[in-house]
C-alpha cells in the first residue's frame, strides 16, 4: 500500500525500495516482484525490469499481466521474438486480455508480419470493440497492405469512437491519398494538425501530400513548419529538398538535403538526392567524395541513389541493376495481393495498354506518338491508361485519336488501375515511365496483365521480377551484358528509339546573330539537360575550345544557378567564360530544331547521353559525337548513330573524343559532308523510319503473345545468334 502511494505521488525511487522490502517479507509472492518490475519499467530500467518479471512468473507461471508487460520489456530491448513468445504464454492464460493481443499485433507489425498482425488487432477488437488504438494500428496494417479501402474503414470507425483522436485522421489521410482522393486527405491531414498543432510529422505528410499534388509552394510551407517544430525533422528536410528541386530553387534544395545528410546521411535514397539537384545546379564541390560514398553504397546493394540518377555519374550495368533493385524493394516489391492473373483464350486482336505520366508535351510522348498512331489496328486494340497531370495541350489532344481508349486513371489507386487493366482483359503493359519521376511501379507489382514491359522512358533495367521484357537493340544492350538485366530482351532490328517521321522543322532560317552566337568560328552544342553534364565532361569540352580558337560552347537553356556554376567553372579551367553561350527557350519546338541548324557538331554527354535531343540534332542535319560506355544510357547516341549510317562518330574514349572533336572541326568538307548524308538519311534511313519501326515492334508483341499462350516462360526475342568462329588453316 505505501509503495503504491509513493508511485503516484510521483517518488517511484521510494516505490521500488518499499516492494524491496516486500519482497525481503514475502520473497514467495509473484506480487511484489511484478509491481517492482512495473516500477523499473516506467524509469527506463529495462534489465532490471525483465529480471523481476522473470521471477514473478517463475513464482507464478499463470501470472498473465507479467507475461504481458514481459514481452513490452523485451519489444524494448528489440528481442521481438522473444517478446511473441511472451505474448502468446500470455493468451494462453487469458485470451480475453485486449492489451496482450494489441502488444502482439504491435511487435508483428514491426517484424513485418502483417498479416499476423491483423489477426492479432482484429482479436482486441473482437475482445474490446471501442479499442480505438487498435482501430488505428489496424487501419495502418491495412495501408501498408494496401488495403485501402478497409483501411479507411478502420480509421473512419476510430474516428466515430473518438473524433478528437489526430493519428485518427492522419491515419484517414493517407489511405485517403493512397485512393487518390487529395482534396478529402488534405482535409484531413488539417484536421489531424488541428488536434495536434505541435507534432511536427503531421506537417510532413501534409507535405508529401502536397509535394505529390504538384503544389510546390504549399508543401514548402509545411515542411517549414514541421522544422520549426524539429529542426531534426529527418523527412522534413528531405521533403523540402523535393520540393525546392521542383521550384528550380537549386541552391536552398542542396541546403535541405545538406541539412538533411547531417542528421542521416544513411536515409534511404538520400544521397543521391543531393547529387540530383548539385548535378541540375552543376555545382560540383566535393564531387569527388560525395561519388566515392555513392559507389561504396551502390557495391554494398543499399538504397543510396534513385538509379535514374545514378545513370548520369557512373557508368555501370552492374550497379544500375543494384540501384533498381534496391529501389524497386523500398517502393514497388511485387506483391499478389490480385493474385495471379487466370489464363483466358486468345482475343481477335491483341490487346496493349500503355501506362505513362506523360500523355502531353514531354519527350517520351513525341517519341512515341507516330508509332502509336501507326499501330494495325486489325491487329492490335490499344489503351491509354493516362496518370500524369492535367495537360490538354496539342500533343495530348493528339494522343487521345490517337488510342483506341484514353483513359484518365490519376485519381484511381495503383490496386484500382491494375485491376481495371485487369477487367479489360489487357494482354500486353507497356510502361513508358519505368522508374521516373511520377511512376506508378505499384500498378505492375500487382500485375496489370499477363505479359509486362518496361520501353522507353527509362533507359535501364528496373531490377523487377514482375516485368516480363525490356524493349532495346543490339547496341543499348549487347548479348554479352544481359546479366545485367532483369528483364528478358526484345531485340529490335534497328534503333530501339522510336521517331515521329512527322515532325516538324520550321522553315525559317536562324542567323547567328539572333541566337546569340558569334558569325564566324565553330559552334559546338549540347542541349542536354544539366543533370548530365559532369566535371568529366565539361572538362574535355574545355579542352576542346582551347584546342580550337575562337570555337564556342552553346548550351540548352538553363536555371541561373547552373548558368553561373559553368562559367566559374570555365575560368578555373582557364577558358573565357564569354565562350559559353546559352540559348533562350522557344515555345515552338519546330523552330528549336531549326535553330540546331545553325551549329556545326553537337558534343554528346557520357555517361548518359543524349537520348531525344541527338535525335533532334540528327534530324536537323547536325552531326552527333558520342562517347560510347557500358551502361543502356551511356549507349543510346551510339545506338542512333549505328542506324542512321554514322557509326565513325561514336568513339570509345574521352581522348578520343576530343581528338576527333577537334579533327572535324578543323574539316569543313568533312563536316559538310555529314550533314549531306543526314539530309538524304530523312527519306530512306531506318532510324526515320516510323512505320518499319511499327511493323517492328507489333511483330515482337506477337512473338511474346505467342510464347504466352504456348505455355512457354518469357525469353530474349529477336536475339542475335552468336558469331561463329573459323578454325585456323
Amino acid at each position: 500500500m505505501l509503495a503504491a502511494i509513493a508511485l503516484e505521488s510521483g517518488d517511484a525511487e521510494t516505490a521500488i525500495q518499499l516492494y524491496g522490502t516486500a519482497i525481503a517479507r514475502w520473497p514467495d509472492r509473484a506480487e511484489p516482484y511484478y509491481k517492482r518490475a512495473n516500477t523499473s519499467n516506467r524509469l527506463g530500467r529495462m534489465d532490471l525490469a525483465l529480471a523481476d518479471y522473470d521471477r514473478a512468473i517463475g513464482l507464478d507461471p499463470a501470472h498473465a499481466r507479467a507475461l504481458c508487460n514481459r514481452g513490452a520489456v523485451l519489444d524494448r530491448l528489440g528481442r521481438r521474438e522473444e517478446a511473441l513468445v511472451s505474448y502468446d504464454r500470455a493468451i494462453a492464460v487469458d485470451s480475453l486480455d485486449f492489451l496482450t493481443h494489441y502488444n502482439r499485433g504491435t511487435v508483428l507489425k514491426d517484424l513485418k508480419r502483417l498479416e499476423e498482425a491483423l489477426e492479432s488487432y482484429d482479436k482486441a477488437i473482437e475482445v474490446k470493440p471501442d479499442f480505438v488504438d487498435a482501430l488505428i494500428n489496424r487501419g495502418n496494417v491495412l495501408e501498408e497492405l494496401r488495403r485501402h479501402e478497409a483501411a479507411l474503414s478502420s480509421f473512419e470507425r476510430a474516428i466515430e469512437l473518438k473524433p478528437i483522436h489526430g493519428e485518427a485522421f492522419h491515419g484517414r489521410a493517407v489511405a485517403l491519398q493512397s485512393l487518390k482522393r487529395f482534396d478529402l486527405a488534405l482535409a484531413d491531414y488539417d484536421k489531424a494538425i488541428a488536434l495536434k498543432p505541435d507534432f511536427a510529422p503531421f506537417y510532413v505528410a501534409r507535405g508529401n501530400l502536397l509535394l505529390h499534388w504538384q503544389r510546390y509552394d504549399a508543401a514548402v510551407a509545411s515542411y517549414l513548419k514541421a522544422i520549426e517544430l524539429k529542426p531534426t525533422e529527418l523527412d522534413g528536410h528531405v521533403g523540402l529538398g523535393q520540393s525546392f528541386m521542383r521550384l528550380k530553387q537549386l541552391d536552398r534544395a542542396i541546403n535541405s538535403f545538406d541539412q538533411a545528410v547531417m542528421l542521416d546521411a544513411g536515409r534511404s535514397f538520400l544521397l543521391g538526392m543531393r547529387s540530383a539537384a548539385k548535378m541540375q545546379a552543376c555545382d560540383w564541390d566535393h564531387w569527388t567524395a560525395e561519388l566515392d560514398m555513392i559507389r561504396a553504397g551502390m557495391e554494398k546493394k543499399r538504397a543510396v541513389c534513385n538509379p535514374m540518377t545514378l545513370a548520369a555519374l557512373l557508368d555501370s550495368p552492374q550497379l544500375s541493376r543494384a540501384a533498381a533493385e534496391s529501389w524497386i524493394r523500398e517502393e514497388a516489391p511485387p506483391d499478389d495481393v490480385l493474385g495471379v492473373i487466370a489464363s483466358r483464350p486468345r482475343s481477335a486482336k491483341i490487346r496493349i495498354g500503355y501506362f505513362s505520366s506523360d500523355f502531353r508535351m514531354h519527350p517520351v510522348a513525341l517519341l512515341a506518338a507516330g508509332l502509336l498512331e501507326r499501330h494495325d489496328r486489325t491487329r492490335f486494340d490499344i489503351t491509354a491508361f493516362d496518370f500524369g497531370p492535367p495537360a490538354g495541350d496539342v500533343m495530348q489532344a493528339r494522343l487521345r485519336k490517337a488510342f483506341d481508349r484514353f483513359i484518365d486513371v490519376s485519381q484511381r489507386s495503383d490496386l484500382e488501375v491494375a485491376a481495371l487493366a485487369r477487367e479489360m482483359q489487357i494482354d500486353i503493359a507497356v510502361d513508358l515511365n519505368g522508374i521516373t519521376e511520377q511512376c506508378r511501379s505499384k500498378v505492375f507489382a500487382v500485375r496489370a496483365a499477363p505479359i509486362q514491359i518496361n520501353y522507353l522512358g527509362y533507359p535501364g533495367t528496373m531490377g523487377a521480377r514482375y516485368m516480363d521484357y525490356l524493349i532495346a537493340d543490339t547496341t543499348v544492350v549487347p548479348p554479352a551484358l544481359q546479366a545485367h538485366y532483369a528483364e528478358k530482351i526484345i531485340y529490335l532490328p534497328d534503333s530501339f528509339l522510336p521517331f515521329d517521321s512527322s515532325y516538324a522543322i520550321a522553315e525559317k532560317t536562324f542567323t547567328r546573330e539572333e541566337l546569340g552566337l558569334p558569325a564566324d568560328g565553330l559552334v559546338f552544342c549540347c542541349f542536354n539537360n544539366t543533370n548530365k553534364i559532369t566535371p568529366t565532361v565539361f572538362d574535355s569540352w574545355m579542352r576542346i575550345l582551347v584546342r580550337i580558337d575562337r570555337s564556342v560552347m552553346w548550351l540548352s537553356p538553363t536555371n541561373a544557378t547552373a548558368a553561373a556554376n559553368l562559367k566559374k567553372e570555365a575560368s578555373r579551367r582557364g577558358v573565357d567564360p564569354g565562350r559559353l553561350k546559352f540559348a533562350t527557350r522557344l515555345a515552338a519546338l519546330p523552330e528549336h530544331v531549326a535553330r540546331l541548324r545553325t551549329a556545326d557538331l553537337f558534343l554528346d554527354t557520357f555517361p548518359y547521353n543524349a537520348h531525344a535531343t541527338a535525335l533532334d540534332a540528327l534530324w536537323a542535319g547536325l552531326p552527333v559525337l558520342t562517347c560510347e560506355g557500358q551502361g543502356f544510357a551511356s549507349r543510346v547516341a551510339s545506338s542512333l548513330l549505328r542506324t542512321v549510317g554514322l557509326p565513325h562518330l561514336i568513339t570509345g574514349s574521352i581522348a578520343q573524343y576530343e581528338d576527333t572533336a577537334t579533327a572535324l572541326a578543323a574539316d569543313a568538307a568533312r563536316l559538310m559532308q555529314l550533314r549531306a548524308t543526314l539530309a538524304q538519311a530523312r527519306w530512306t534511313t531506318a532510324l526515320f523510319d516510323t512505320a518499319r519501326y511499327a511493323r517492328n515492334l507489333e511483330s515482337a508483341y506477337e512473338q511474346i503473345h505467342d510464347r504466352y499462350h504456348s505455355g512457354a516462360a518469357p525469353a530474349h526475342i529477336n536475339e542475335p545468334r552468336p558469331l561463329q568462329l573459323l578454325c585456323r588453316p
